[in-house]
């Protein structure tokens, strides 16, 4: 059998004084009809990324509402992470695609997972990003509702690539995308939902922090919390581009010499190609004392990142491709002037010069860094309507409903409604 995740337990009921009522209730109605729906989340990691991290709140919320939910991840060696790692970056422009050898090592993997799981334990069945998207070719006569919910930037993708991809999701019943512009120009796909991700905002990541408590944390990294900081957090890969945030950074610090940079990332095991980013992050930096680059195997966790995130004077997200990017609405939701990439769905969370800056280059994204440090009220009121935005959109309790609403869809049931929004995007 797959891995299986231990998610934990979490209440509904915690979340009804942060999220409307209304929501509330809506999905207190769409859970009824589904109970005990039996639901088996596929993903390639349990940790290391926003899909894990969405999972494991997810998972007992959709529990708590009713639902019977395992979530389990599939096996692979460095050979496998490395296709499915160009698979990925294929899939967010990469010009470079996949050799024969490469579509026989991603089958064979794919057919090898299928082999460890029976279908019949479940009504619907969720394969998270390309990884596991191609184990269902191995379950022909399923009676299963198949989704692929991909988190990836496709506005852009390797035609070569979507080729070899389209035959095994044309075999799904639904595709789940951030932005109507991701979804796949091929024919035979199944009906595509539209719907952006979520934040937890009672998880560690996300709770109330005090700038003393988040003080207190970061001088044991050496952060000099007396002077201003600019922190991004995200993987180490080219699509994040720290090397371009680490030019940010020494443009700001020709204007405020007292400047600190703060790269904080998590090292994920089916991203191979993250160690070398990360060395190359290293090396770029050319030994500047006052360039923090930490991850989990520095102790950063959850709370760690809360930290630097509160204490920031700015937060980064110089994203070039971005599926959705939640670090956005992490450092909105806390209140903190947020600076990032013009791309994907990072545009549909910070409205440009009133909820935050969106920049397009090294030189934008200093004078917004800028900007915000000689006029800190100001970026600071912009930063507390974003995190208003947050509260209505971005919460899992609204992601949760989403879920709700394509489960009683792909049964067939009447939801009054409340899937005219999603059900459009098909």
């Amino acid at each position: 059998m797959l891995q299986l995740v231990n998610t934990g337990h979490k209440s509904l009921a915690d979340y009804a004084s942060i999220v409307s009522r209304g929501l509330m209730e809506e999905i207190k109605h769409l859970a009824e009809p589904i109970k005990g729906l039996r639901v088996l989340h596929l993903s390639a990691t349990a940790f290391g990324g926003g899909v894990a991290e969405i999972q494991y709140t997810l998972i007992p919320l959709m529990r708590d509402a009713g639902l019977d939910v395992e979530w389990r991840i599939i096996h692979g060696q460095e050979e496998f992470f490395n296709v499915t790692k160009a698979v990925h970056n294929a899939l967010q422009g990469d010009r470079r695609g996949l050799s024969h050898e490469d579509q026989e090592i991603f089958g064979r993997y794919n057919q090898l997972n299928a082999a460890q799981l029976d279908d019949s334990d479940y009504d619907v069945i969720i394969a998270h990003d390309p990884q596991p998207v191609g184990m269902i070719e191995h379950f022909s006569s399923s009676k299963a509702k198949w989704v692929w919910r991909c988190h990836i930037d496709l506005s852009d993708p390797n035609p070569d690539v979507i080729d070899f991809l389209a035959p095994q999701i044309s075999h799904y019943d639904a595709m789940i995308f951030h932005l109507q512009q991701y979804i796949p120009a091929r024919p035979g796909l199944p009906p595509a939902f539209i719907w952006p991700p979520a934040i937890d905002p009672l998880a560690p990541k996300n709770m109330a922090l005090s700038r003393e408590d988040a003080a207190y944390i970061l001088d044991q990294f050496g952060i000099d919390v007396d002077r201003p900081l600019l922190t991004q957090v995200s993987r180490f890969d080219p699509w994040k581009d720290p090397l371009g945030v680490i030019d940010s950074y020494r443009l700001v610090k020709r204007k405020f010499p007292e400047i600190q940079l703060a790269l904080v990332g998590s090292m994920a095991h089916d991203d191979p190609e993250g160690w070398d980013y990360y060395n190359r992050t290293v090396a770029y930096a050319d030994g500047d004392p006052d360039i923090y680059i930490l991850s989990n195997l520095n102790n950063v966790g959850s709370v760690e990142v809360n930290a630097f995130q509160v204490h920031s004077s700015v937060v980064l997200q110089k994203s070039i491709r971005e599926g959705f990017g939640l670090t956005v609405s992490e450092a909105l939701w806390k209140g903190r002037p947020t600076v990032a990439g013009r791309v994907g769905g990072i545009v549909t969370q910070i409205r440009d010069d009133e909820t935050g800056r969106l920049v397009s280059s090294p030189e934008e994204c200093a004078e917004a860094c800028l900007d915000a440090l000689r006029d800190p009220d100001r970026a600071r009121r912009q930063a507390l309507l974003g995190k208003e935005d947050v509260r209505r959109k971005f919460l899992t309790p609204r992601l949760l409903r989403d879920w709700l609403v394509l489960f009683n869809h792909l049964l067939g049931h009447d939801t009054d409604g409340a899937d005219a929004e999603l059900i459009a995007n098909i």
